[in-house]
């Protein structure tokens, strides 16, 4: 926890101090480009005019200060933004911030006017800062804080439970399977509680057709040989 301190307040004081740098570099009066100097809200117009009007070492000098003032933010501002979506608030913090001191060059500093160009390759400096170096050292950083953190957290005890309350407490989920094993249970013992009742009755009904057939017949052969009445005896004769 105090590495961790140390090292976002020292992240803090470089980004002040870079500040500070940026400020006099860039909010410095210069009386004798008041006439030269015009605002340029069109990117890539002054990027043209560094390659066409400008010596190769002038325009490196012009394009390359302008990129390495940006440098710094890609270096210390990974360490105080959140690390969800680093990167892109790293570079949206920079361009704002750039964005803001041109605003001011052009509406306060005698001499200076606002160039978009500027921002641009301001914003650009800072997205090699953060790729070349930021990332990598901000990568670490937090990778060590999250190691102490994690580690004192496997060592917390995990809150006991008595034998009575594990014992006598049943997740959702169990209670839920008995209930329907249960239900389950019953019904199949409903089933076949009807089906054996249909098959007693089934029986019980053939039975009873059975006996009567059988006495029907025994009835029938009675009545074949049986004496016939004594009236047809004595036709006969």
């Amino acid at each position: 926890m105090l590495v961790r301190g140390l090292v976002l307040a020292a992240a803090l004081v470089g980004l002040v101090a870079f500040s500070v740098l940026l400020a006099k570099v860039t909010l410095t009066p210069s009386p004798a480009s008041e006439d030269i100097v015009t605002s340029n809200l069109q990117p890539g117009r002054s990027l043209r005019q560094y390659a066409e009007d400008y010596t190769f070492l002038a325009a490196c000098k012009q394009a390359g200060g302008n990129v390495l003032l940006g440098v710094p933010f890609g270096l210390l501002l990974p360490f105080l933004v959140p690390r969800r979506l680093r990167m892109i608030r790293t570079v949206l913090l920079a361009a704002v911030a750039m964005a803001v001191v041109e605003l001011i060059q052009g509406a306060l500093v005698q001499g200076r006017a606002f160039d978009i160009d500027d921002v641009i390759l301001n914003t650009t400096g800072a997205l090699l800062g953060y790729f070349v170096l930021g990332r990598r050292i901000s990568h670490r950083y937090y990778t060590y804080a999250e190691v102490p953190r994690s580690s004192e957290q496997r060592d917390e005890p995990e809150p006991k439970r008595t034998p009575e309350k594990a014992a006598g407490t049943k997740p959702a989920w169990r209670k839920a399977a008995d209930t329907n094993a249960a239900d389950a249970k019953a019904g199949g013992t409903k089933a076949a509680d009807t089906k054996a009742a249909d098959t007693k009755a089934r029986g019980t009904k053939t039975e009873s057709t059975k006996t009567a057939g059988a006495k029907a017949a025994r009835a029938k052969a009675t009545d074949a040989k049986a004496p016939r009445p004594l009236l047809d005896r004595l036709r006969r004769r």
